[in-house]
């Protein structure tokens, strides 16, 4: 299980929830909120907020929109996949263009995903 550790970012999450985005609800109400296993939105891990996180499979998937492809924020996202990896989960990246143009295909690509995962954490 992963510790939550920064009171404000529980509120900032909360906020977050209440204003996601339109690929975020999208993939929340069309896909992720009624998918076989329990999927969270805005979770807190350690120091950052997730779009969505799968505890069962350790998962995070982040939604990325034009900001995320900025020089500077390519770096952050970096640094930030790198720590959620070293508390062993695995982070996919979606471009919100791909929501859009291809909902579902990024549903195959999430479902396939969680299955391997979980298939790997069996095998432990």
């Amino acid at each position: 299980m992963i510790k939550r550790e920064d009171p404000k970012l529980i509120n900032n999450a909360r906020a977050l929830r209440r204003r996601m985005t339109r690929q975020e609800r999208r993939l929340w109400y069309d896909f992720l909120r009624g998918h076989r296993l329990h999927f969270y939105k805005q979770r807190v891990i350690g120091r950052y907020i997730a779009d969505f996180y799968c505890a069962a499979a350790g998962l995070v998937i982040e939604l990325d929109g034009s900001g995320h492809y900025k020089p500077e924020k390519k770096e952050e996202d970096k640094l930030r996949d790198e720590e959620m990896e070293k508390l062993g989960l695995t982070v996919l990246r979606i471009p919100n263009c791909e929501v859009d143009a291809n909902f579902e295909g990024v549903c195959l690509y999430i479902d396939r995903m969680v299955g391997e995962l979980i298939a790997a954490k069996n095998k432990e």
